[in-house]
């Protein structure tokens, strides 16, 4: 991890082609022994670079690939690690070993670069698997299978160095929610970010950019940084209106940056937050913060949920059940609501909620209800950031 030296020059203008090497200045696991998680809080210094964000936009991070990972790949292919390949149309060259870990995508698989790969070997299975009748097989194998995964598994390869590489996409930017407000932390960017580790096809597999910023990032070091902003996740222009927050786990992320915002800012518009995670001894995330809100007034309302506390599992959407009668009233009164967070699971079952508890509370049909949701969202009143 490179090391903060050099500032940057003032006045260039970053972006995502040229990312500003933001300083971290802390971070710290907001789990608390014995959780099964590790949830980091990461503070960045944006000092001279310019830059600047509204609450809801998003921070990109250039990440780099997992240097084990990229080890176990040169040694499998048997590689010069120092042998230069091309990393785009243009020609420019990188020695093998950096291209793997800072340009190139090499954990997850794509259907073309499978079909790509094809062409390298004479393996049967993998010929077979390609064909157009095996497209649910073929989706089937790619899910949760990396580079690595693909060149064990269909050997062996008539390819050289080159040839591999040319098959690859260029590593995207991962993209956070800023969980701070720059009114409340000048020159300052904050982030939530959960470490990604699990098991799969009989392997450990690690999140590209949380795993380096857990394992590898440390105060003192830098990462390239860009702010990417998001027109569709802002609080309400008046100061005034209500919002309603739902945001279990690293889904809290936007919502602190509302919240020192608020706090800020004078309103009378109140804040209800909706939060979850797994343990309220270990996984409360921002507790202190989030406690010091309520009793300041910047947080009428706090409701969590635990889902391992008790031996029914308890979600956000249940909490939003029990108090379904006032929830109605603040949307009916024109609450903004927010939802951030999981979008196979979280985000349904909220909205799902949602939609019963205006049916239920506004007296009206399965379909009146449908209707009303989607008048909020036309006015920008229901808003969503899922992932």
């Amino acid at each position: 991890m490179q090391k903060a030296t050099d500032e940057n020059k003032v006045g260039t203008t970053y972006s995502r082609t040229n990312p500003y090497q933001a300083k971290v200045l802390k971070k710290e696991n907001l789990n608390k022994s014995g959780s099964n998680k590790e949830t980091l809080h990461i503070e960045l210094s944006l000092h001279e670079s310019g830059l600047t964000y509204d609450s809801g936009d998003c921070l990109g991070i250039l990440p780099e690939n997992d240097p084990e990972l990229v080890a176990v790949l040169i040694e499998e292919m048997k590689w010069d690690e120092n042998e230069l390949v091309a990393i785009n149309k243009s020609g420019d060259t990188l020695p093998l070993k950096e291209a793997l870990t800072t340009h190139f995508e090499i954990t997850l698989l794509t259907k073309k670069i499978v079909q790509q790969a094809a062409t390298f070997t004479d393996n049967e299975e993998l010929q077979k698997l390609i064909a157009v009748e095996n497209a649910a097989e073929l989706k089937e194998y790619m899910n949760g299978r990396d580079l690595l995964d693909l060149l064990r598994d269909f050997g062996p390869w008539n390819a050289s160095s080159k040839d591999i590489v040319s098959l690859l996409r260029k590593m995207p930017p991962r993209l956070y929610s800023i969980a701070s407000s720059i009114k409340a932390n000048p020159g300052e960017v904050h982030l939530t970010i959960g470490a990604v580790r699990y098991n799969s096809h009989g392997r450990e597999r690690k999140g590209v950019c949380s795993v380096e910023c857990s394992e590898r990032v440390f105060e003192g070091d830098v990462l390239p940084v860009f702010i990417q902003q998001n027109k569709h996740f802002n609080l309400p222009e008046s100061r005034e209106v209500d919002i309603i927050m739902v945001g279990p786990g690293t889904g809290i992320a936007p919502f602190r940056s509302f919240l020192q915002d608020r706090s800020i800012e004078e309103g009378t518009g109140r804040s209800w937050l909706f939060f979850g995670d797994q343990r309220s001894a270990t996984d409360f995330l921002y507790e202190e913060e989030l406690e010091q809100y309520v009793k300041d007034g910047v947080l009428a309302n706090l409701d969590v949920a635990f889902s391992r506390d008790s031996e029914q599992k308890v979600y956000v959407q249940h909490k939003m059940l029990e108090k379904s009668t006032e929830l109605f009233n603040w949307i009916d009164n024109g609450a903004f609501f927010y939802v951030c967070g999981d979008k196979e699971y979280m985000a349904k079952d909220v909205h799902e909620t949602l939609l019963a508890i205006i049916a239920k509370e506004g007296n009206m049909s399965a379909e009146e209800a449908e209707s009303y949701l989607s008048a909020m969202q036309k006015e920008k009143r229901y808003q969503r950031d899922v992932y």
